[in-house]
Formats: C-alpha cells, structure tokens, sequence
C-alpha cells in the first residue's frame, strides 16, 4: 500500500551549504522530520552545483517519513549569474540593469527546460526573456 502524504514543502538553499537555521528548520521540525538529516542528505546531493540556490521539494508522509526532489536553480539566479549582477532593478521598465543575448536566453531556457512547464525551447526561450523583462534586463530576440 502506497505511503500517505502528510504534506508538500518546497524550499530554496544554497547548494552544498544548506543549514539547520530558518526556513529549513521550522518547516521540517513542525512536521517531526529529522532536520540534520535532511540537511546532510541536501548538502551531499547539492554539493557540485555550490555558490548556486538549488530549491528542493520534500514530500512529508504520514509515518514522518519524508523523500525529496531537487531542482535545477531559478531562471532570475541563472540570469544574474549570466550577466554577472547581483539583483534585479527596483524599476524594471525604466531602470535597466543589462542585457541578454540570444545565445544567453537560448542557453538559459535549454539548462531550466526539464523544470518548466513546456517542452519547446522557443517557449522556453519567451519564459526566460519575459523573467529577464520583470528583473530589468533588457532582452535580444
């Protein structure tokens, strides 16, 4: 018979540095997960992307057992990191920050492709271009 989920949390650490300290500790704990655990099991999964932000979906089942996904970093980190920022403008349709090539977008929407909801990459290209728009970065199509 199949595990009863208990619960769905979805967070997002530092890969290969994730660490017992709010958000991560309350949410498990609340939910009798071994937090240390966990945290070990994060860290040894997440270790060979470091310095990026890896979130991670952890399904809570009823016997407090719990088994976890990752994911590949959120498209605004991989744009920043292209275009070597280190956030957003506070006024994106005046404010621009940068610029993203064709190719940049294109490698962008190829790396997160598995984790968005689309199997085209010219689809995959207009969700990057459209987050690079909402951060200030102005985009080449």
């Amino acid at each position: 018979m199949a595990k009863k989920i208990k619960t769905v949390i979805k967070v997002n650490l530092p890969a290969g540095a994730a660490t017992p300290a709010p958000p991560v500790g309350p949410a498990l704990g609340q939910h009798g997960i071994p937090i240390m655990q966990f945290i070990k099991e994060y860290n040894d999964r997440t270790a060979k992307f470091k310095g990026k932000i890896i979130p991670a979906v952890i399904t809570v089942y009823e016997d407090r057992s719990y088994e976890f996904i990752t994911k590949l970093p959120p498209v605004a980190d991989s744009i920043k990191q292209a275009i070597k920022i280190q956030k957003g403008s506070g006024k994106p349709n005046k404010e621009k920050v940068g610029r993203l090539s064709k190719q940049q977008l294109e490698e962008i929407a190829k790396e997160k492709l598995q984790d968005l909801n689309t199997n085209s990459l010219e689809k995959a290209v207009k969700i990057v271009a459209g987050t690079a728009r909402s951060m200030g970065v102005e985009v080449e199509l």
